[in-house]
Parts: structure tokens; C-alpha cells; sequence
């Protein structure tokens, strides 16, 4: 067994020790998905944190900005970064205080058990797909280690995850997010001193950037359109995101669920700039790179030495582990609490549990099977982007925060948006995610006199 390959071994076993010691402590539903609602600091911004930096935060990030530059519409890490923070100071609390399970349990709460259930069941895909494209990505990291081939790879790396989340739950997951997002950190900084090395320092580095890499020109007027739809996806897509609410739910206060997403985008931002620096200077230390997304892993694997590069490789699978395990508790979550629990109320809480960890080796396994489906990650990655948000987004700010509207605006603007989006995506709109906001929030106000059959 190579060093690399023990390293990732190791790590892979620490996770797996951690979800079944902290099984013990899961013994109802409000235990498995939000913790008890007992989260601390450290735990919910680390958990947030290491959620959002999947391992296109890493490879993507710093391959666009090899192969692009940085420009106005280069939205990783700093647009996810905004939106955590702006979830932080705007959102934070008044979730909170809601004391939800999901997302869907406030748009039953504001508008009908007919709208709860429509939500959870466009949202379930998104996370889906996400947990299917980390699988993928995972099952290369394994593969490029040892000698599995690469669905083979895909099995171990599912049977991993799935294991350790069934087990612990959100604590579980929260607790391996600190050591995921620790692994992080130590990881890209080992690789950007490591790189910066090369040039002799940040001043040397600096001096190999070419100037016409980063345009930051005032943009032709056609352009903001552009700007704003690149921005507005993953801005208004992360607000909406279970994997955040399950987090700002799981908290112990208001005030840390505030505070804990706002520090969270702070460290994602900064975080997030290693790969944009590498990949900045990467032309001139592996210039022609074929596959631009790989310029983290073939830096680390010609860079550093043996320890170096299981230190990133550590740091890859955290990116992945943290970001795969949230994905298939929320499917989990809205599956097992908005859809099944409306079929059987009268499940006790050993049930509920029960329901709940099935439903999260269900989803782990279909997972697999989308990732063995997909061509590519960037065909996973491209279903889950905007699918459902605009309208789920729109919802999100007349919900918890007006009186206006009801049941039939809300399902009118779920079936806009989601209609809008997945048209405009298969017919290569310029701005299918700026459309689909437009059609979500015409269809709400359209509708606002409405009443929908069984609203409250």
C-alpha cells in the first residue's frame, strides 16, 4: 500500500470511527437531522464551511481562473462566500426562530401541506445530483491512489459515506466537517507555500501574473446582464439550500446560527482565494495544461514532497466527504420528514429514526447509480444549478417575511420557475436563471388573489 493510498485509508477510517461513536448519542429525528438543535460555534461555521467547499471549489475554481483569468463573472469562491455571509445577517435568525426541520416545513407553516410537499420534491433532485457528482469525484481520488477502476472506486467511496451518515446523523456530519474543513486549511496552504516556493516567494509569484489575466474593466453595458446571472445562481441557489438550513437549525441560539454563517463566509472567501492565486500563476509553472481542472492535483503530485501531497490529497477528499454526506442527509431529510411523515403522522420517534436512516442509504445508493450514469461531474453539476431555486427563492422572502400571497401563488411560482429554468437550460438561454426568477415572482403576484384548493 503506497503512502498516499495509507494516508486516505486512515482518514476515510477516522470519519467512519466518529459517525458510529456519535450514533449513540442519535435517539429521535430532531437528533438526526438538526443535532438536538445543540450546535456550538466552532461546530455549525466549520459544518457550514466545509459544506460549501466541495471539490470544485478546488479543481473548478482554480482551473477557470488558469484557463480565463479573473474577471467579473469569476463567482468562485467569492459569490458562495456573499451568500453565506449574507444568509448570516439576513436569514440567520428569523429561520431560526422558526425552529424548522427543513425548508419545507416553513412553506407548510405559511402557506399548505400541498406546497410543502411540491418543495421537498424539487429540492430532493438537486441535492442528488450534487451527492452523485462528489461520488464521481471521489471515486476518481481513489482510483488515482490504488488500483481500482474507477467504478469500483464509486462503490467504496458511496459505501463510506453512506455508513457514517446513517449512523451519526447531523451531529456526526458536523463533527466530521471540523476535521474535513481543519484537513482543508492544512491542505491548500501546504500546496500555496509549496507553490509560492517556486517563484521564491508571493512577490516573485506576483511578478509571473500576466496584468491582461485579470479584468477588472468597467463592463459594457450588455454585459451586466451576464454579471448578474453568473452572481445571482449560486447567490440566491445557496440561501435556499437545505444543507444551510439544516445547519442554522441545528444551532443552539439565533445568535450563533447568525454569527456561525457569517464567519463561515468570511473563511469560505479567504479560503477559496488558495485555488484563485494557484491557478493565477499556474500558466507559468505548467503552461498548455490539457485539463485545466486538474492544475491543484498535478501542482501537488510534481510540487511536493510524499507527505505534502497526502496532506492535499486529504484535503480533496475532505472537500468531497464534507460536501457528499450533507447532500444525502437533506435528501434524507425532506424525503423522510415532509413526504413520508405526511403519510404516517402517527410514527413514534424510533420510527421516525428508522425512516430516516433508510431513506439516507436509499439515496446514497441511488447516487451511486447517477454517478455512474453521468459522462462527466459537469453534467451533474450543471442538473443541480438552478433547478427549483428561483421559485423555492421567491417563497423563501414572501414567506418569512410578508403576509402577501398564498397557496396558489406559492405553487404557481414552484411551477414557474422550475418550468422557466429547465427550458431556458435545455435550450441554452443566455440568462436562464435571471428568467426564471422573473417568471417565479410574476407567477406569485399574478396569483396573489387565488385561493388554492385546501389552503389554510
Amino acid at each position: 500500500m503506497t503512502p498516499l493510498l495509507l494516508g486516505i485509508a486512515a482518514y476515510i477510517a477516522l470519519q467512519l470511527a466518529i459517525g458510529i461513536v456519535v450514533s449513540r448519542r442519535v435517539r429521535n429525528e430532531d437528533d438526526y437531522l438538526v443535532a438536538g438543535r445543540s450546535m456550538g460555534y466552532v461546530l455549525s461555521t466549520f459544518s457550514i464551511f466545509a459544506t460549501w467547499f466541495g471539490a470544485e471549489a478546488c479543481s473548478d475554481a482554480a482551473g477557470t481562473v488558469y484557463e480565463s483569468g479573473l474577471g467579473w463573472t469569476s463567482t468562485e469562491p467569492y459569490a458562495y462566500g456573499v451568500a453565506l455571509a449574507l444568509a448570516g445577517v439576513w436569514l440567520a435568525a428569523p429561520l431560526w426562530s422558526k425552529r424548522l426541520t427543513t425548508l419545507a416545513d416553513l412553506f407548510r407553516e405559511r402557506f399548505s401541506p400541498g406546497v410543502e410537499s411540491f418543495s421537498a420534491v424539487l429540492l430532493i433532485p438537486t441535492s442528488l445530483f450534487w451527492a452523485a457528482a462528489q461520488v464521481r469525484v471521489f471515486g476518481h481520488v481513489i482510483a488515482g491512489a490504488s488500483e481500482l477502476d474507477h467504478d469500483a472506486a464509486m462503490a467504496v467511496a458511496t459505501g463510506v459515506v453512506i455508513v457514517y451518515t446513517t449512523f451519526g446523523g447531523m451531529l456526526a456530519d458536523a463533527i466530521t466537517d471540523v476535521v474535513q474543513g481543519l484537513a482543508l486549511i492544512v491542505g491548500l496552504v501546504v500546496l500555496l507555500f509549496g507553490v509560492l516556493a517556486e517563484f521564491g516567494g508571493a512577490v516573485g509569484a506576483l511578478e509571473h501574473v500576466d496584468p491582461a489575466r485579470l479584468d477588472f474593466a468597467a463592463p459594457a453595458p450588455e454585459a451586466w446582464l451576464g454579471i448578474a446571472e453568473a452572481w445571482t445562481l449560486p447567490i440566491a441557489g445557496s440561501l435556499v439550500a437545505q444543507e444551510l438550513i439544516a445547519r442554522l437549525s441545528s444551532t443552539r441560539s439565533g445568535v450563533v446560527a447568525r454569527r456561525s454563517a457569517a464567519l463561515a463566509g468570511v473563511i469560505y472567501a479567504l479560503v477559496g482565494s488558495i485555488p484563485v492565486v494557484i491557478g493565477l500563476v499556474g500558466p507559468a509553472l505548467l503552461p498548455d495544461l490539457a485539463e485545466p481542472d486538474q492544475l491543484l492535483p498535478e501542482l501537488a503530485r510534481t510540487r511536493l514532497s510524499t507527505l505534502g501531497y497526502t496532506l492535499f490529497a486529504g484535503a480533496l477528499v475532505s472537500a468531497i466527504l464534507s460536501t457528499v454526506d450533507s447532500a444525502l442527509l437533506v435528501s434524507s431529510s425532506l424525503f423522510s420528514h415532509n413526504l413520508v411523515g405526511r403519510l404516517r403522522p402517527k410514527l413514534d420517534d424510533r420510527g421516525k429514526l428508522r425512516v430516516a436512516r433508510a431513506c439516507t442509504v436509499g439515496f446514497g445508493l441511488l447516487a451511486f447509480v447517477f454517478a455512474l450514469w453521468a459522462d462527466s461531474v459537469g453534467d451533474l453539476i450543471e442538473l443541480t444549478n438552478g433547478f427549483g431555486s428561483a421559485g423555492v427563492f421567491v417563497l423563501l422572502v414572501f414567506g418569512l417575511f410578508t403576509r402577501f400571497g398564498g397557496a396558489a401563488s406559492a405553487l404557481a411560482a414552484l411551477i414557474a420557475g422550475a418550468a422557466t429554468f429547465s427550458l431556458g437550460y435545455a435550450r441554452a438561454w443566455d440568462y436562464p436563471y435571471l428568467t426564471a426568477l422573473g417568471a417565479s415572482l410574476l407567477a406569485y403576484v399574478a396569483l396573489v388573489r387565488v385561493r388554492a384548493p385546501g389552503a389554510a
